[in-house]
């Protein structure tokens, strides 16, 4: 057993599993488990996630597990690398199992270019997107839409800006639920909320949010990565990590403030007040899931519209259409969202609204929800580092669909808060740092780049070894950044 400066709360099952058992606290409706080596451990109980993961668990309606990802870490109410599953019927939808942040997640772009062909260019490329994609909180993007059209956004997701040339048709075929999410509804969608994002699309925001450039250092899967056209070593990628922007934060907050009177309301008891829900069956769970959906749309046309001015400045920088180029997508994956899923409990198929707060949907291979040209080898699973070591492409399996609801890990996890990031080293050498590395970076707010150093995070190899160890996801290749994006 592992004790944390509060409680006694895990149990060593093996090398990378550690069981928080119902009877920890009495309003445990089942076990909770984290996925974590020692090392990662000590981290982890460093913040108290834990004690999350065993609130979740008082959930109405919670099917398996409550269950965290090695990169687990304080959340709002959920840990961010938190996974639970609530009966679609008689369960709950918790606006704090899917984040502010709804729908954030990751775009992968590939391309026919070698980091020798990129890298005496890389400063002007770099200048190059850093002028088209705007960065930074409250950063506007360079689309206007009207009213009715921000409307067909909300309820077309990425398809809206395809169908009016932000994109190729193939996009869709290459991402996740084909770039769109059914079910929204833009009239449960408030006018703040509205206001908030109709000049954002097409706009990266701050925080941890990048665009890189980045270089396939390593191959390790080599038949999944000849299915995700990551053709050598050497070659030149770009990722895309961004979600809905004031959109989201705002339909977020919304939807809690509502929540907070539905438990009282539905006689919901909870340990954490920030785990507001309602019964899925409700009208306040049915508007947070339309919205939400809208949100999620949101977020995919963001990305969709930022994946457009990417090929536009390499079509500056090198002269040639982008298609010439081989700026082809991999894929699109949320890691913030609810999603309704059928997956097996207790031998039996149950349908379930499956939250993901900081963690990635990673199905195995010939499951119908991956996309067709993918479907023998497995979802790819986008996994973001930090600006300064590296990324990973993964695919899901079969073992996820079995003990995570087919779920995987969504990054490193922050080590330290933004404050302490900032007090550990200056700006300016980080951004020296970075120099010394080969990395390239703009970014819109200077204070930020402490706040983002790699020493604020914990190491993605070690977490993706995690997921591996378990069999929930498993390494195809590498990739390091040459160029940086920030807000």
């Amino acid at each position: 057993m592992v004790e944390t400066d509060t409680h006694k709360l895990l149990h060593k099952l093996d090398d990378h599993r550690w069981l928080i058992p119902k009877s920890a606290r009495p309003w445990m409706r089942t076990d909770g488990i984290i996925y974590a080596s020692e090392t990662l451990l000590q981290h982890i109980l460093a913040d108290k996630a834990p004690e999350q993961v065993a609130n979740v668990a008082a959930l109405p309606g919670i099917v398996g597990r409550s269950m965290a990802m090695p990169d687990i870490h304080w959340g709002y109410g959920f840990a961010i690398g938190g996974v639970a599953a609530t009966d679609a019927e008689t369960g709950v939808i918790s606006p704090g199992g899917v984040g502010f942040d709804i729908n954030c997640g990751v775009r992968l772009l590939r391309t026919d270019l070698s980091e020798t062909e990129v890298k005496p260019k890389i400063k002007e490329l770099v200048d190059q997107i850093f002028r088209d994609v705007p960065t930074g909180f409250g950063g506007h993007g360079q689309i206007t839409l009207d009213a009715s059209d921000l409307k067909k956004v909300l309820t077309e997701g990425a398809r809206w800006m395809i169908e009016n040339e932000y994109g190729w048709e193939e996009d869709l075929d290459r991402s996740e639920q084909q770039g769109h999410v059914e079910g929204a509804d833009p009239d449960a969608v408030t006018k703040r909320a509205m206001e908030r994002g109709k000049p954002q699309i097409g706009s990266l925001g701050s925080g941890n949010h990048f665009l890189e450039i980045q270089v396939v250092d390593h191959i390790y899967d080599e038949v999944a990565a000849h299915a995700f056209e990551i053709d050598r070593v050497g070659q030149i990628c770009v990722m895309i990590h961004t979600g809905s922007r004031g959109f989201g934060h705002q339909t977020c907050q919304d939807n809690l403030d509502e929540m907070q009177s539905a438990i009282k309301r539905y006689d919901i008891e909870l340990p954490d007040r920030q785990l507001a829900c309602a019964p899925v069956k409700s009208p306040e769970g049915q508007r947070y899931l339309t919205a939400m959906a809208c949100a999620a749309n949101f977020a995919l046309a963001n990305r969709q519209a930022i994946a457009h001015w990417v090929r536009e400045a390499f079509k500056k920088v090198f002269k040639s259409q982008a298609k010439k180029l081989g700026i082809r997508q991999v894929y699109d994956v949320a890691h913030n969202i609810a999603k309704y899923e059928t997956h097996v409990v207790d031998g039996k198929e149950r349908r379930v609204w499956v939250h993901r707060k900081g963690a990635t949907r990673a199905f195995g291979p010939g499951n119908p929800a991956v996309a067709a040209r993918y479907r023998h080898v497995g979802q790819p699973v986008l996994i973001p580092g930090d600006m300064g070591r590296y990324s990973y492409l993964l695919v899901g399996t079969e073992q996820a669909m079995r003990e995570t609801f087919g779920s995987t890990c969504h990054g490193a996890g922050r080590l330290m808060s933004r404050n302490k990031a900032k007090q550990t080293m200056a700006s300016s050498d980080v951004s020296k740092w970075m120099q010394e590395q080969g990395i390239y970076m703009r970014a819109k707010d200077k204070g930020l780049i402490a706040e983002e150093a790699s020493y604020a995070y914990k190491d993605v190899a070690d977490v993706v070894e995690v997921c591996e160890a378990v069999g929930i996801s498993r390494r195809v290749a590498r990739l390091r950044p040459i160029g940086v994006v920030k807000g």
